[in-house]
């Protein structure tokens, strides 16, 4: 690998996917909080002085990419979609189900218009916080947002489809809403300093699965239309940005307490999901059989990139070295090294339960990965 490869890969920093486990004192105040034991002022001071340790530990760690850890959420995504006017936090009556366990069963329902209003979305001034904290840290900061296709997905979630004809009377004026407003909280992201910002996307990473294809087609879906339809709001918010702002999406199967929702490769939807959503990289479920092998990489277009998803988040036990860096080489074969990196598969905690290991196996990871990058791809 010569100097100038490794120096164009480079370019995506070493960064994580973006949540990591929850500090015991951070679940605490939650729980204090929600027990109205301790005021809204009391659990963000908590929550700043955990973010400032994160930020501090990643450096450390040799991250120079870094996130707040999802710290002031609950889920990776709901929390975002409850920050938008329009959009109610209600209780489904049943959570998503995984392969061992159901989760808590809180969902996003559209009650009104779809909007983005900077005095009401938490977002931009968490993201202002985290990014006053990491130019201290001489580092840089990215914000994870899940996609507007997962936002779609949420809102037509069984009965919650239910509420939408009240608002509107076409998916093309619903389309167009969400587009605006995405764009919206970007550009407050934006104008806040945020120049890397990642779509978190579980919609891909569920349409690979053959029993929810048949889910789907049993209640009347076209698979094919629904490729489109994500492809159509993404894209619609990914396009026409200033050229210094990096589009991250992450693909997962699920990940929650160390579950998995979903599984099968990314051979039906590579021709959209690699060949047409318009990001500059792609973050990649990779460390299981039930991610399929790499042969779709060949269908990203362009210069995209993409981060090889090896090493698990779901569990503690280290993976071997040798191991990471020959799946590395396999994946060569479809996609040249230098448009390729490395990361954990997932975030260390998708929700605030988090995956089942300890902070000290958390950050072997984190140093496995780097480690790993250095003896690759030299850096």
């Amino acid at each position: 690998m010569t100097t100038a490869l490794a120096k164009q890969t480079h370019t995506l920093g070493h960064q994580h996917v973006g949540s990591f486990l929850r500090p015991d004192k951070l679940k605490q105040a939650r729980a204090q909080f929600e027990a109205g034991d301790i005021s809204a002022a009391d659990l963000k001071n908590v929550e700043d002085d955990a973010i400032r340790t994160l930020v501090a530990q990643q450096k450390a760690a040799g991250l120079d990419v870094v996130t707040d850890g999802e710290f002031r959420r609950s889920y990776w995504h709901l929390d975002f979609f409850w920050g938008f006017e329009g959009v109610a936090h209600e209780h489904y009556g049943e959570g998503y189900q995984f392969a061992h366990e159901e989760t808590r069963d809180d969902t996003a329902i559209l009650r009104g218009k779809f909007t983005f209003d900077p005095a009401t979305h938490p977002f931009v001034e968490h993201f202002k916080f985290l990014k006053a904290v990491a130019d201290e840290a001489g580092v840089d900061a990215k914000i994870t947002i899940p996609a507007p296709a997962q936002l779609l997905l949420e809102l037509e979630r069984g009965t919650n489809a239910e509420t939408i004809q009240a608002f509107y009377n076409s998916r093309e004026a619903l389309f167009a809403d969400i587009i605006t407003g995405y764009r919206a909280a970007i550009e407050a992201l934006y104008a806040a300093g945020a120049r890397t910002v990642q779509l978190d996307d579980c919609t891909w990473g569920t349409l690979v699965d053959p029993k929810i294809q048949v889910i789907f087609a049993n209640i009347g879906l076209d698979i094919e239309q629904v490729k489109q339809d994500f492809l159509a709001l993404n894209n619609g918010v990914l396009t026409e940005w200033p050229e210094d702002l990096t589009f991250n999406t992450h693909v997962c199967r699920g990940n929650y307490h160390s579950d998995w929702a979903a599984e099968g490769g990314y051979e039906s939807v590579a021709d959209a999901l690699f060949g047409q959503e318009q990001v500059n990289a792609y973050f990649l479920e990779f460390d299981s059989e039930r991610a399929g092998g790499f042969e779709p990489l060949a269908k990203v277009s362009g210069d995209k990139k993409v981060v090889l998803g090896l090493v698990t988040s779901k569990s503690g036990e280290l993976e071997d070295k040798q191991v990471i860096i020959d799946r590395i080489q396999e994946a060569a074969q479809y996609l040249p090294l230098e448009r390729l990196w490395l990361s954990t598969q997932c975030g260390f905690a998708s929700t605030e339960e988090g995956n089942i290991l300890t902070e000290a196996q958390q950050w072997a990871k984190i140093k496995l990965v780097n480690d790993v990058i250095a003896e690759v791809w030299g850096e």
